[in-house]
């Protein structure tokens, strides 16, 4: 499985691509960063970004995209930069018929450290070892979206067989029973 992982922002957008399996060694295919002037026009930094990450779709042919789920923080402008270069990162994989995974910081703090809390040096130590890098990824929006990657290879498999059992089970469910409004506008 290849992943490219999207650590959204508008200044720094990181991107990782990492290719394997779970239980398996990970390999990095690359990693960098889509930076934009800060005192640039927000159309003109969407566009940088986007721009960008098709470039990375098109250099790595990811079968995945990863990307940080946009979570609730004190300073709304950085909530909205973040959440319009995620929307880019998204738009950019579905144009192309990528599919898209959600995953929160604390979800892939988890899945890379062991702890939800871990601070970013220890997400850029973690993804160093798990990856054999001889050293973090700069910045740390690198290393995240490294981190994204990984976090969506190692739980793609159980996430998928949740959704599977989820769909055979509304399969077997009896419908459930509609109510029909009549002419009267009463419910029969």
């Amino acid at each position: 499985m290849r992943v490219l992982g999207v650590d959204p922002g508008l200044t720094r957008c990181g991107v990782g691509v990492v290719e394997g399996v779970a239980g398996r060694p990970l390999t990095m295919l690359g990693v960098g960063v889509v930076r934009t002037p800060a005192d640039a026009e927000l159309g003109h930094r969407l566009v940088a970004i986007e721009q960008g990450i098709e470039q990375w779709l098109d250099e790595h042919r990811p079968e995945f995209v990863a990307v940080e789920r946009v979570f609730s923080q004190h300073n709304v402008r950085t909530v909205m930069g973040t959440a319009q270069a995620s929307a880019v990162a998204m738009l950019c994989a579905a144009r192309r018929g990528i599919p898209v995974a959600l995953h929160t910081p604390s979800e892939v703090k988890a899945a890379v450290t062991g702890s939800g809390r871990a601070d970013k040096a220890q997400v850029g130590a973690m993804v160093t070892r798990l990856l054999r890098l001889d050293a973090p990824p700069k910045p740390a929006d690198a290393a995240d979206a490294l981190a994204l990657a990984i976090c969506h290879i190692w739980r793609a498999p159980a996430q998928n067989r949740l959704q599977q059992a989820v769909a055979l089970h509304a399969k077997k469910a009896p419908a459930a029973p509609t109510a029909r409004v009549t002419s009267k506008g009463r419910t029969a």
